[in-house]
């Protein structure tokens, strides 16, 4: 048997290694210089995802760190600036940045090469989706969350299919629409996977929409801008609870929407020669790769 001196030591020893254990998962803490540096990459990063057909603003909030601040600013605003009052005001600069940029981008491939620019738009969605389906099983999967795919996925197809064979009936982009499209950017920031982007390409509405904001419009920012908030700020707290309660069955449904808006946006009908569709083939690839590589990024989470 131990002495009681053997057995002092053996939990001395093994508290010791319990705590260098602890030691070695703790992440060291950042430099200011660079949690500065890491706020305005993460602000640029959301901002330009958020205007790309593909690329949800809540998906790269959860792949770069980002969703626990963006969720305790629209659930409760005023405790969340008076805690993170740098990190908000770092992130919201260099979102503004990257999003009205890359809005102009946008608008130049639009302009020039349509077809190709949709196809690279539909291999970022779906380099988006092993990342997502991952995160969507990260407390497990039942039955329950693949009915919940399926579901969602047939509403949103028929939802989005109705619109467009419904005979005579031209979606013309106006106030009301901008805020529409202000109403989906919201929801995309609070519910990750949502992509508004594709959604609106589906509707017809995405073009105009992205070259009134490249222009900074204000009949087109302000509606635009006021749903977004609005919405964000009036379903950040039930979003919240439902993902706390059905997190599995609520990322699947996700899922569902993602996959039957992208179908939607498919350029299948158009004229395709041999060079053309190698052209496209291509822009698919470039666009799941670049994509998939960035969903593996993850930003460490600041302390």
């Amino acid at each position: 048997m131990e002495t009681e001196e053997e057995i002092t030591i053996s939990k001395t020893e093994e508290n010791n290694e319990n705590s260098e254990k602890d030691t070695e998962k703790k992440p060291k803490k950042r430099s200011p210089a660079i949690r500065i540096i890491t706020y305005l990459f993460s602000g640029a990063a959301v901002g330009a995802g958020a205007i790309l057909p593909g690329f949800s603003g809540g998906v790269l909030c959860v792949v770069l760190g980002m969703y626990p601040l963006v969720m305790e600013l629209f659930s409760h605003p005023i405790r969340a600036f008076k805690k993170n009052f740098l990190a908000y005001t770092l992130i919201g600069i260099s979102w503004v940045f990257g999003f009205f940029a890359v809005s102009n981008v946008i608008k130049y491939m639009y302009g020039r090469f349509e077809i190709y620019t949709v196809w690279f738009f539909i291999g970022l969605i779906f380099g988006n989706l092993p990342s997502l389906y991952k995160e969507a099983g990260k407390k497990g999967r039942s039955k329950s969350s693949f009915v919940s795919m399926a579901v969602a996925f047939v509403l949103m197809f028929v939802l989005l299919l109705s619109v467009k064979l419904m005979p005579n009936v031209n979606i013309t982009p106006n106030i009301g629409w901008y805020l529409f499209s202000g109403f989906m950017w919201g929801l995309s920031l609070i519910i990750p996977g949502l992509t508004s982007s594709s959604i609106m390409m589906s509707l017809g509405i995405y073009e105009a929409f992205n070259a009134g904001l490249a222009g900074f419009r204000l009949e087109v920012v302000i509606p635009w801008i006021s749903g977004m908030l609005l919405t964000a700020a009036a379903f950040a707290r039930l979003i919240e609870k439902i993902l706390k309660d059905h997190y599995s069955e609520a990322f699947h449904a996700v899922i569902g929407i993602v996959v039957s808006s992208t179908l939607m946006i498919f350029p299948i009908f158009e004229k395709y020669t041999i060079g053309s569709i190698f052209i496209s083939a291509a822009c698919v690839i470039v666009g799941f790769v670049g994509a998939f590589f960035l969903s593996r990024f993850k930003i460490e989470e600041q302390t």
